[in-house]
């Protein structure tokens, strides 16, 4: 073996040592329990919505509103990061996920200034997403108005 093979060896080796094992049932349990903690949350406030005597779309339109609260105070006060990062994708439920996302940056980059920091950096991750959610929605409007 010529040195460049031992390198590349070698490195391989320490590529496998420092890389992480995943265990992916565990994974898939954690982000179902993790979303379903969520999802019962929001069937909670729902609920408690209708019991108040609200219809179903004023109770609906409190959940969504509640649990983006919810989960912007969560990533203010650091609670949302250690829950992501135990429950991965189940804290990608999609209202506090992107509420997340939004607020992430906000309050990251406040230091910054209104302008420079929290107005130029809120949609850092976000920003894509509404891009591409409304370019898609625009393409769909156009093909169901042509057939």
């Amino acid at each position: 073996m010529d040195k460049e093979q031992q390198r590349n060896q070698a490195y391989q080796e320490y590529v496998k040592k420092v890389t992480p094992k995943h265990n992916v049932i565990l994974n898939c349990l954690k982000a179902f329990v993790t979303g379903g903690m969520i999802c019962t949350v929001g069937q909670a406030i729902l609920n408690a919505g209708q019991a108040l005597g609200m219809d179903t779309e004023t109770a609906a339109g409190w959940c969504a509103m509640l649990l983006v609260l919810i989960s912007i105070i969560m990533t203010a006060m650091g609670w949302y990061q250690p829950l992501a990062k135990f429950g991965g994708a189940g804290t990608l439920v999609p209202i506090t996920g992107f509420a997340n996302s939004v607020a992430a940056p906000a309050i990251e980059f406040q230091k910054e200034g209104q302008v420079f920091g929290i107005g130029c950096k809120i949609f850092n991750i976000a920003g894509p997403v509404i891009l591409y959610g409304i370019f898609t929605s625009w393409v769909l409007g156009v093909i169901y108005w042509l057939i």
